[in-house]
């Protein structure tokens, strides 16, 4: 289990070296790859060059995200499926092989019996495509009840709708997605997360939700970073018994962005990196700052 960076919920722009150099900097072990960025590299540069400075510094890359839309048309996601395989190997190659990728919890295309079965389906179909890169797809829900308002057919927001669509997927590299935060508004808890089988957990993703706004009340912009004093949730504990289960994948600061301000990017990652860290000891875990050499592009 190590602690991963993710740039985008963070508001973090940057070429590949600079996140890399801010991700061990402030104490991360792994980031999240930017699929797209790195198969061009892989294009234009060769694998090796695309992989040098990953390994070089001696990071992880943690997750990528699925670089595709499954909810569209039959052509088009086919000819999007077909390109599937490339990404997968090119993120394999150089050590990441866990995708990711969240369920809308509502929408208006269709109704929520025909729409379990259309994501099995297109699920099914994505794991085939990633299964022989060796790569594992972690499906996430989301559970803020603003975002079921307006739309004609509410779907899957919570923890035992999202573990039956994976498991009638009937794939063998489908797993979960966890986000904590998600965990405790949908009402779930960390009795839940014990009576999980580890090897389906694919992903951590960890935000806390102040104590003073309600689980049903919680947007998107009520996720704030884990190991402060006035959340509601106790991370701590989530990372704690999944280190103590064997999970051996990565664990992600997720905040709303907007918590930050105008804060210079060196001082957003600082603050995920010392909240992470609160976790860690929280946890009983070791917190290691290793030494590193500055990442060069």
């Amino acid at each position: 289990m190590f602690k991963n960076l993710n740039r985008s919920p963070l508001g973090v722009n940057g070429h590949q070296s600079e996140i890399i150099e801010l991700a061990l900097t402030y104490g991360f072990r792994g980031f999240d790859l930017d699929i797209l960025d790195f198969a061009n590299r892989v294009k234009r540069r060769g694998l090796d060059y695309a992989c040098r400075l990953i390994r070089s510094a001696k990071i992880r890359a943690g997750t990528f995200t699925l670089p595709m839309d499954w909810d569209t048309e039959d052509d088009v996601f086919n000819a999007d499926l077909a390109k599937l395989p490339e990404y997968a190997q090119a993120a394999a190659a150089v050590g990441c092989t866990r995708c990711v990728a969240t369920i809308p919890s509502a929408g208006d295309k269709r109704p929520y019996h025909e729409n379990f079965e259309f994501h099995r389906r297109r699920f099914a179909e994505i794991c085939a495509a990633l299964a022989p890169a060796g790569v594992t797809f972690g499906v996430g829900f989301r559970a803020a009840s603003n975002l079921r308002k307006s739309q004609a057919f509410q779907f899957i927001h919570d923890l035992d709708a999202t573990m039956l669509l994976l498991n009638m997927a009937e794939a063998d590299n489908i797993g979960l997605l966890l986000d904590v935060w998600d965990l405790t508004v949908s009402g779930g808890s960390i009795d839940n997360v014990g009576s999980l089988p580890v090897e389906q957990i694919v992903a951590v993703r960890v935000a806390d939700l102040p104590e003073d706004v309600p689980a049903a009340d919680a947007t998107e912009e009520s996720r704030v970073l884990p190991g402060g004093e006035n959340g509601s949730i106790d991370v701590a504990a989530y990372v704690k018994l999944l280190h103590e289960r064997g999970y051996d994948g990565p664990v992600t600061p997720v905040p709303h962005r907007g918590i930050f301000g105008k804060a210079r990017r060196d001082a957003v990652v600082k603050k995920a990196g010392e909240a992470m860290d609160a976790v860690w000891r929280g946890a009983g875990l070791t917190v290691d700052h290793r030494a590193h050499a500055p990442a060069n592009s």
